[in-house]
């Protein structure tokens, strides 16, 4: 598909959908912002000046990192995607290093929890510990896309890469940039902490390409701070532990719920269900949790 096709068809999926809101993407910051570049007046007229000055869709290709990858940038929800990648049928290669400036590790400290199942839930990130208020940095170039607080991942930023990868960095004591911020490799981004749903203070972080989570050890070796290489040939494999989980099934609990009533809503019973979920019959159910059923 040409350039021009490609952003005209971008352009009708904006104009249909109104997804994108560049106005509510601009933010008072004191770094470069990508929405707060603004356009010299070309013109003697206020209005056709105030037109020439918002934002477009050229701007967002310019601007956005992998915009014509995504056509989206959501900055209220960590993960906004519907891509399934569990059946992509070719090999993508994402550039990791170009140069000795290219990457730098977020934080170089011991593992405490690693990508895979956990507690019979998929952890999908590696957890670094540091101490509150260790420098936390970003990985890659890239511009900010999320930097609030998330009652799961507490304080998270994630950043969109040129080479098409997000980078997610949570449980931080504080942010130390906002959403729209241009960051280098190794500029600062937050600081280490334990915010959310954490037990102690370490850094939660995960490598996603159109949100789909990659096993960061797959990209980086974090005893040494290391790329493992320079290009990721990115396929299906990487993705193969998806099909197990999207097959495994979850009720989100509501007022009223009982284990025996799921139990019998499902087919199953209620030692299933503790088994399952590592929880006991008399466990008490938190309304909005998930408990899964298969």
């Amino acid at each position: 598909m040409n350039r021009s096709l490609l952003s005209f068809s971008i352009a009708f999926f904006f104009a249909a959908t109104g997804y994108l809101n560049a106005q509510g993407l601009s933010q008072d910051i004191a770094r470069l912002n990508v929405f707060e570049l603004s356009k010299a007046p070309s013109s003697t007229s206020p209005e056709e000046d105030e037109e020439e000055n918002e934002w477009n869709l050229s701007d967002s290709l310019y601007h956005i990192p992998s915009y014509e990858l995504y056509r989206s940038w959501n900055n209220k929800r960590v993960h906004p995607y519907k891509f399934d990648l569990s059946k992509m049928s070719d090999t993508v290669m994402i550039a990791l290093a170009v140069d000795s400036c290219s990457f730098v590790a977020p934080f170089i400290g011991r593992k405490t929890s690693d990508f895979g199942m956990r507690r019979y839930r998929h952890h999908y990130g590696v957890d670094i510990k540091v101490l509150t208020g260790d420098p936390i940095l970003s990985a890659w170039e890239g511009v900010v896309r999320i930097s609030h607080y998330d009652r799961d991942y507490g304080n998270v930023v994630v950043v969109r890469h040129n080479n098409g990868l997000e980078s997610l960095y949570a449980h931080l004591s504080k942010r130390k940039v906002q959403c729209g911020d241009w960051v280098e490799a190794g500029d600062l981004v937050g600081l280490g902490g334990n915010t959310g749903r954490s037990t102690g203070s370490h850094l939660h972080f995960e490598v996603r390409y159109l949100g789909e989570p990659i096993n960061p050890n797959e990209v980086i070796d974090f005893e040494h701070g290391l790329l493992c290489y320079d290009t990721l040939h990115l396929n299906q494999e990487h993705f193969e532990y998806l099909k197990e989980l999207r097959a495994i099934k979850y009720h989100r609990i509501r007022q009223g719920d009982t284990l025996s009533g799921i139990a019998r809503r499902y087919g199953t019973t209620v030692s299933a269900l503790c088994r399952l979920n590592g929880i006991r019959p008399s466990t008490t159910l938190r309304i909005g949790r998930s408990i899964r059923y298969n």
